[in-house]
């Protein structure tokens, strides 16, 4: 009998080894395929099958696959990787495998179809409008009021090119880096100016059609945006949790979405809920780590088991509160060393510690999630001892960077 695989179209730096520990667990053989295999460290360390190929290429996709058919039983096929996730679901589409729709996951990474859908459906949103260049984005701007947040209208998660403009300088500034060949396009620029929607930030955490859980989450101090750290679950009152259960269903019926995992970010503003995102995929590391901790339910696993037709378990194992914080470098230049890590595990309720960078590894930082350098994850039957758990953590951790040098005068 043909040994079952589960294929993995390209893979993540963080979460793509749990997807492949999740694979095996289950007694699948998981195989990799990427444009550059090499970029996956665990690939190697694992000795995990990996294959070079175009994943821009639907058609070079489907020949690997059928080539590969011809060995395994291709069992499912999915991604932890965002930008290639409705490839995925023309690949399950072909070859007649469960997946998400590839219209509905492309409609939804279209910020501004997004926004139309859910405007349409009724669902509160920010403000919005949709700029091609300087002249747009200025009158658009006016025309919504400062502050205003600027943000690629499509792109990948990791707040790359998202920033808060909060004057006319800011605008100008961040207007020259979308527009000026600083920020990397997939396709001809199209930016979205959005009202800056003020309140706490929590995501809700959805499985098919059945929310999992609500994480409070914090961001690091504006003009930029980017995870900071969250606390799941968050503490909200009967009223506030179930209102955001309500918008955050009805975005998966304005946009198509129901199957496997979605993750909704909303603002509690003065007028309540408010959407900023709908993503149709799991949330990156740590935060199916922190589900695991808090409710006993490992969504990869439970994700790869719907990927490959078998039945999910849902059912909440178990009451804890965990929350983890992203570390960021302070400044540019090259680490010269960084530890504590071995200390920071020991401290009772630190359930995870994971440093991204080594020495003498160069810091160039874009103000976005690609300056994180690790994370601390801690979990304990309360919010407050939690929280204080993971500051000692935190605090346990160290490194050194030296900055690199200035031309001299």
């Amino acid at each position: 009998m043909a040994r079952r695989a589960l294929i993995l179209i390209e893979g993540h730096p963080r979460t793509g080894l749990l997807f492949v520990q999740a694979a095996q667990r289950i007694g699948l053989h998981p195989i990799t395929l990427s444009g550059d295999p090499a970029q996956y460290d665990y690939l190697a360390a694992e000795g995990i099958e990996a294959i070079r190929v175009d994943t821009n290429n639907l058609d070079a996709l489907i020949r690997e696959c059928s080539r590969l058919r011809a060995t395994y039983d291709i069992a499912g096929i999915t991604s932890p990787n965002e930008p290639v996730y409705a490839t995925v679901g023309k690949l399950c589409l072909h070859f007649n495998l469960p997946g998400p729709n590839p219209t509905s996951i492309e409609q939804c990474c279209d910020k501004f179809a997004q926004r139309q859908l859910l405007a349409q459906a009724g669902i509160p949103v920010p403000a919005y409008r949709l700029a091609a260049n300087a002249t747009d984005l200025e009158s658009s701007a006016a025309e919504i009021g400062l502050p205003v947040i600027l943000k690629p209208a499509v792109g990948s998660g990791g707040s790359s090119g998202v920033r808060l403009c909060r004057n006319i300088d800011e605008l100008a500034e961040h207007t020259n880096y979308l527009l000026g060949g600083k920020h990397m396009w997939r396709s001809s620029p199209r930016i979205l100016v959005e009202e800056f929607a003020q309140g706490p930030l929590y995501v809700a955490h959805i499985m098919g059609n059945e929310v999992i859980g609500i994480e409070a989450v914090d961001f690091y101090a504006p003009p930029q945006f980017f995870y900071r750290g969250g606390i799941f679950p968050a503490l909200l009152s009967d009223d506030e949790h179930e209102r955001i259960v309500n918008v955050s269903l009805s975005c998966l019926r304005a946009l198509g979405l129901g199957w496997g995992p979605t993750n909704v970010e909303l603002r509690w503003t003065k007028v309540g809920p408010v959407v900023i995102e709908v993503n149709p995929l799991l949330g990156g590391a740590p935060e199916p780590q922190m589900v695991q901790l808090a409710h006993g339910i490992d969504l990869i696993t439970e994700h790869i088991k719907l990927v490959i037709g078998d039945e999910w378990d849902l059912r909440r194992r178990q009451s804890q509160t965990a929350a983890a914080r992203i570390l960021v470098a302070d400044r540019d230049g090259t680490f010269d060393l960084i530890g504590g890590d071995t200390r920071a595990a020991a401290v009772p309720g630190i359930a995870e510690v994971k440093l991204y960078v080594e020495p003498k590894t160069q810091i160039v930082r874009k103000g976005d999630s690609r300056d994180r350098i690790g994370h601390v994850i801690a979990v304990s039957p309360s919010p407050a001892r939690t929280e204080a758990i993971l500051q000692r953590g935190v605090d346990s951790i160290s490194w050194s960077i030296t900055p690199f040098p200035t031309a001299r005068e």
